[in-house]
């Protein structure tokens, strides 16, 4: 019988392990609107985590944490004028609406995001950014709890989109199906 294996490292940066490792993959995506992701306290260290991933491609963004107690979120951030949250319910920006300055993206599980939407009040009255229904054939390594549920990296890649072009989002597009074929193809996260 041989000794179980432990964890495998982990990289520092994108936090995948070492032999699935995204670094010199990461795009360097200029954008007009400044992407804040809000990052639940429970998905900093997850293998999963693909808001990590997304700031790190996006020269406009910050990565700010919800939900630490030695951590707390500057909830200032999130009312700058011109901020849209990036959210399947709730209430859209009128259509004739200018385009969000800065767009609040919730990083965590269906739950964590939904909670978060709950329990900061100053995104009860943000507009949202609703998403068009996913394209079928999306490469995925897990179905969705929520109908219109996808990994961070791939919202932001359709909110980029939708707001600056395909051409500027394709980068962080074949980002996202370069995570997902990595880790298929290796078989885990571990």
């Amino acid at each position: 019988m041989s000794p179980r294996a432990g964890p495998r490292p982990r990289c520092d940066r994108c936090n995948l392990p070492v032999h699935l490792c995204l670094c010199t993959e990461i795009p360097r995506v200029e954008t007009r609107t400044r992407f804040l992701l809000v990052q639940h306290a429970l998905e900093i260290r997850k293998k999963s985590n693909t808001g990590r991933v997304a700031s790190l491609a996006l020269a406009n963004s910050a990565l700010l944490t919800h939900g630490s107690p030695s951590d707390a979120l500057d909830a200032s951030l999130l009312s700058e004028p011109g901020t849209w949250l990036l959210f399947p319910d709730g209430p859209t920006a009128p259509v004739d609406a200018p385009p969000p300055r800065q767009l609040v993206v919730l990083d965590g599980s269906w739950s964590q995001a939904r909670r978060m939407s709950q329990r900061l009040p100053v995104l009860r009255t943000l507009p949202r950014l609703v998403l068009p229904p996913l394209p079928p054939g999306l490469l995925r390594l897990r179905e969705p709890t929520h109908p219109a549920g996808m990994s961070t990296l791939d919202a932001i890649a359709r909110a980029v989109a939708l707001l600056e072009g395909p051409e500027t989002a394709e980068p962080l597009e074949r980002l996202a199906a370069l995570r997902v074929q990595r880790i298929a193809e290796c078989g885990s996260l571990n």
